[in-house]
């Protein structure tokens, strides 16, 4: 047998080539082999022997607001990367706004960093974020090591993080494109959003009237149409609306440079169930109607959206409001993204492997740590997820370790339990129990 430490042993392992009974060897944090189930533990190895549970690769979620310094009554690094562990996932990727200062030099990213260094439960790297007036300090945050560039078409919802307009787009994406980078963008036109009926008050039905699909549909064409012309790597986030996805995939045949995710809550809530006043369900873009998920879950298997991640989003409750147009947008997912999308993957004929697919190699891809994250093969980290699939859980927000627990699944019956969650080798968490943080800080790879 290969060298090893460790060995997890599962009759159902997801790896690359599908899954299958394997016996995972690990040293020095690393996966040394992928062999037969029934292969010869080696003299002073430990064997983990995990029964039918399934082994995973851990989750690399790439949208998260940690919001950690500045905000950090409505989260933190201490306890966004514990909900991440208890949901299986052992990477994420922390946004460059809603923190107090944002990471839009190399003093604010160093600022960043040296907060999150002791309080990571989970492996973290970060956004910078693309300003109107900070075009200058792109290529020293990238060559500090941020995996790419956030930018707003529209208001952000913050004072300190400002959305380009289009002379600002050309330039910052100009700019990174010269570097080879990658602009992350949150595409939703401000001239649409402002004549939109602008109703305010409690009934969903006014809010999604407030944020309507055209408004994604014409910025993500003109996010398509600068990076033809640039030949510009661009990722378009939390994709809602399903009347973009033609113009994607022409892109793609095109060969435009264009990756796309969604998020869990539009994959797994409608509007149609959203009660009015309940702004734990707002969002920006919106969660739209059941016929608009059926085209988004068509989208991920056919390829058109690459990969789900959570934009996780808190807040204090108090900023929940039932006032749709004054409450704080967001929705808290880290401890509850895996299974909220398997429940559905699941009734829609959907495999793990296929959940795997867009929550963890593509999101590792995304981001270029898929030379260390995002399968179980032989060298990469030994990020796992141990998860019972066809066991069930009922939301209890007292039960979710975010800091704000307030939640759009609460009540909801979920398939999924997560047994442990184990990084680079050593089980960080396991039936609710967390070991002191051994989250590394990570830096795009050059």
């Amino acid at each position: 047998m290969s060298v090893a430490e460790l060995v997890l042993r599962s009759t159902r392992v997801i790896t690359p080539d599908g899954s299958r009974p394997a016996a995972v060897a690990v040293a020095a944090g690393r996966i040394t082999a992928v062999l037969p189930y029934d292969a010869d533990v080696p003299s002073g190895a430990r064997l983990e022997d995990l029964g039918d549970h399934v082994l995973l690769p851990g989750l690399v979620d790439t949208h998260v607001h940690v919001n950690d310094p500045g905000r950090t009554h409505w989260e933190g690094f201490w306890t966004a990367t514990r909900a991440a562990a208890a949901g299986g996932i052992t990477t994420l990727v922390d946004m460059p706004l809603n923190s107090l200062p944002p990471t839009t030099t190399v003093d604010h990213l160093r600022t960043k960093r040296e907060v999150a260094a002791d309080k990571a439960h989970i492996d973290v790297g970060f956004w910078g974020g693309a300003l109107p007036d900070n075009v200058k300090d792109l290529r020293p945050l990238h060559d500090a090591g941020v995996f790419g560039f956030k930018a707003f078409l529209s208001p952000s919802g913050v004072d300190e993080f400002p959305h380009l307009d289009g002379d600002g787009l050309a330039r910052s994406l100009a700019e990174i494109a010269g570097f080879g980078g990658l602009l992350i963008v949150h595409a939703e036109d401000p001239h649409h959003l402002d004549t939109a009926p602008q109703r305010g008050g409690p009934r969903y039905a006014d809010f999604l009237a407030s944020r309507p699909r055209d408004a994604e549909d014409t910025a993500i064409a003109t996010l398509i149409d600068r990076a033809r012309r640039l030949d510009a790597r661009v990722h378009v986030l939390h994709l809602s609306s399903s009347d973009a996805l033609p113009l994607i995939a022409e892109a793609k045949r095109e060969g435009v440079r264009i990756t796309v995710e969604t998020c869990p809550h539009y994959l797994t809530l409608t509007a149609e169930e959203v009660p009015d006043g309940a702004s734990e369900f707002k969002c920006c873009p919106p969660i739209r109607e059941s016929a608009n998920q059926n085209l988004l879950w068509q989208a991920l298997a056919d390829g058109t959206i690459d990969c789900v991640v959570t934009d996780h989003s808190p807040s204090t409750a108090d900023l929940k409001t039932d006032d749709f147009a004054t409450a704080w947008g967001g929705i808290s997912g880290l401890q509850l993204s895996l299974a909220a999308v398997w429940t559905e993957a699941r009734r829609r004929g959907h495999g793990l492997e296929d959940v795997v697919g867009w929550m963890s190699t593509r999101t590792a891809a995304l981001v270029g740590l898929d030379d260390r994250k995002g399968a179980i093969e032989a060298g990469r980290d030994a990020d796992f997820a141990v998860l019972a699939p066809d066991e069930t859980f009922t939301v209890d927000p007292a039960a979710l370790q975010h800091r704000n627990r307030v939640t759009a699944y609460a009540g909801k019956t979920l398939y999924g339990v997560v047994k442990s969650t184990w990084l680079r080798g050593q089980r960080i968490v396991a039936d609710g129990e967390f070991t002191a943080p051994k989250g590394q800080l990570l830096t795009r790879t050059p």
